[in-house]
């Protein structure tokens, strides 16, 4: 069979699939053998959650795409450069974003790329939004070798089938996969949430609020309204919750309060009124007046990866190397993760002070911290 013939029947099925969900397997395996790669799969990945989903595959080990979602995810070394630069219909590869030397290096690779085969990949980005993306992805193994431009020529001719289909069949919707993944989320933060209405009735709690009340030692209910533990953190509670149903008025502003544990770290209840403008409106159905957040006083690191690059005019390694400070550790951690030389993530670390103005490492996990609402939300426990 020709290449046009070729061609021509994979457009064919690639809109077959759109009508018929079952065969996206069958056409990803026939994706495989016309730009020669060993495994595919439709999939959509979220940069600050650190979370992929899986939606079709052909020839992936369900061993490996489950430790992918459990734990590579976060060590994949293209993944933040490729929601940050990439747009939708683009062919991109891993060598795109990092070298060849440095990927080879990676525990990504090591661990979980060669074990499989695996020497190479390249996607079809679908869709795109500020944190995630949707792709159809293809693997490449030793044999086939790194892709090249006759490969991506021949992903280019597939490429607006593929993203005409999967929208046709709406068999990826990332704002529905981001809706589902932020409502994860809300269950999943150390922040315990709490709506709270006018006389102080818990309307909703998160998964965490519910667990600080079942265990009553900061907060608890008394006849169902919210009560911090100790006198005097209640009172102030009480005060500014007050406050927040009076509207427009200048008491009625984003608060932190205190709340005192004996012989534990300190927790703090950031309260959010939502009785003015917008916030109102949103809040009537639920009759709620404030929403309450409360954690432990300690460092929460949500990613605020395009913020931090743009203000301090950061690369992608750079910007990679700094949340490493912060979610990794030390220079030696950070060098076996990365699979680089402990003195490459110095000279790294020596250009990241020069540009953030620091001299330590403890001043850069500052830097990231203050980029982070208290009121966003960390996977944290």
């Amino acid at each position: 069979m020709s290449e046009l013939e070729q061609v021509s029947k994979l457009i064919g099925d690639i809109y077959d699939a759109a009508l018929d969900p079952a065969l996206w397997p069958e056409v990803l395996h026939a994706t495989c053998d016309f730009v020669e790669g060993c495994a595919a799969t439709l999939v959509s990945e979220h940069s600050a959650l650190k979370s992929a989903c899986f939606f079709s595959q052909w020839g992936a080990d369900p061993y490996y795409t489950k430790l992918y979602q459990e734990k590579y995810v976060k060590l994949n070394p293209a993944l933040v450069q490729l929601v940050m630069a990439a747009t939708p219909g683009q062919i991109t590869s891993l060598l795109d974003f990092v070298s060849k030397d440095e990927y080879l290096s990676t525990k990504f690779y090591k661990e979980w790329a060669r074990p499989q085969g695996y020497l190479d990949a390249f996607n079809i980005i679908i869709e795109k939004s500020a944190f995630a993306y949707a792709a159809m992805a293809v693997a490449r193994n030793e044999q086939q070798g790194f892709v090249d431009d006759g490969d991506r020529r021949r992903m280019r001719l597939l490429a607006p089938h593929f993203r005409r289909a999967v929208a046709i069949g709406k068999v990826i919707d990332l704002h529905k996969v981001e809706a589902a993944a932020l409502a994860d989320t809300l269950d999943g933060i150390a922040a315990a949430l709490f709506l709270v209405s006018a006389d102080r009735r818990v309307v909703q709690a998160n998964v965490s609020g519910q667990q600080l009340l079942r265990e009553g030692r900061i907060l608890r209910t008394v006849s169902g309204a919210l009560k911090a533990c100790d006198e005097k953190s209640d009172q102030i509670l009480q005060d500014v919750l007050a406050a927040a149903v009076v509207e427009d008025q200048p008491q009625a502003s984003r608060v932190a309060v205190s709340l005192n544990v004996t012989n534990e770290a300190p927790y703090v209840a950031h309260l959010l009124p939502l009785t003015t403008g917008a916030r109102r409106k949103a809040s009537v159905t639920y009759s709620a007046v404030a929403a309450l957040f409360v954690r432990k006083a300690e460092l929460d690191l949500p990613h605020p990866f395009e913020a931090l690059a743009s203000h301090y005019q950061l690369t992608p390694t750079e910007l990679k190397v700094l949340m490493g400070v912060a979610q990794i550790g030390g220079v030696p951690e950070m060098a076996d993760a990365f699979g680089v030389s402990q003195a490459t993530i110095k000279t790294h670390l020596s250009r990241l002070f020069g540009k953030t103005g620091t001299s330590r490492q403890a001043d850069l996990v500052k830097v990231v911290a203050g980029f982070v609402s208290p009121l966003m939300t960390s996977q944290s426990k």
